[in-house]
């Protein structure tokens, strides 16, 4: 796998930074989305608002803890906490969007992870983005191709350093043609939130 730094942002002005093309404007990186200080006072705010979970799911023959801890928001839900309106403010400013959901991550320390997928995308709005604000602790994302795609796309993986304040915005094709993960970590790490912007779909009946 084709390595880039996790110290991305230090090596890039905090211009965007374009890591994959397609048609709808691929995976691009944006390392100053927001400010430390910003970052910092809205993870501190939200953890504790947010109705996080923890899942279980079959892997296997058995039932296994999922690795992270989860929450999601309607963006029009009258309850969200204030600060989330600050965070989709700063996300819009680099990827315009309707968006109406928000999905949280809570990684709690280096041992938390997600495996490589591609966002479900049968209920998302086509052509529209899903943008990634991180706050907290640094982690690292890769981002490979799926296996047995067509020759059109490019056949290297990346290793994206993510600190707090960058936002990763991925178009809706790139789901088809690429996976990404946050793998465990053997160095001692921070909590970290990721925020999760999409269009979903509206649900009849719901």
């Amino acid at each position: 796998m084709q390595t880039q730094s996790s110290a991305l942002g230090e090596l890039f002005p905090p211009e965007p930074v374009q890591l994959l093309e397609d048609a709808e404007g691929g995976i691009v990186y944006h390392p100053g989305a927001a400010t430390p200080a910003q970052a910092q006072r809205w993870y501190e705010g939200l953890r504790p608002l947010l109705p996080w979970r923890s899942e279980e799911r079959p892997m296997y023959d058995r039932i296994v803890a999922v690795p992270r801890l989860m929450a999601s928001v309607a963006l029009d839900d009258p309850s969200r906490p204030a600060l989330l309106d600050e965070a989709l403010a700063a996300v819009k400013a680099v990827a315009p969007a309707g968006y109406t959901r928000a999905g949280f991550n809570l990684y709690r320390d280096g041992q938390d992870s997600v495996a490589m997928h591609g966002d479900r995308v049968g209920d998302l709005a086509a052509g529209q983005p899903i943008a990634i604000l991180s706050l907290g602790a640094a982690r690292d994302m890769l981002i490979q191709p799926r296996p047995g795609i067509g020759r059109t796309t490019p056949r290297r993986g990346l290793r994206i350093g993510l600190p707090p304040g960058s936002v990763l915005v991925m178009s809706h094709a790139s789901q088809r043609t690429h996976l990404h993960g946050i793998p465990k970590s053997s160095e001692p790490v921070g909590p970290r939130i990721s925020i999760a912007f999409r269009v979903r779909l509206a649900v009849v009946g719901r």
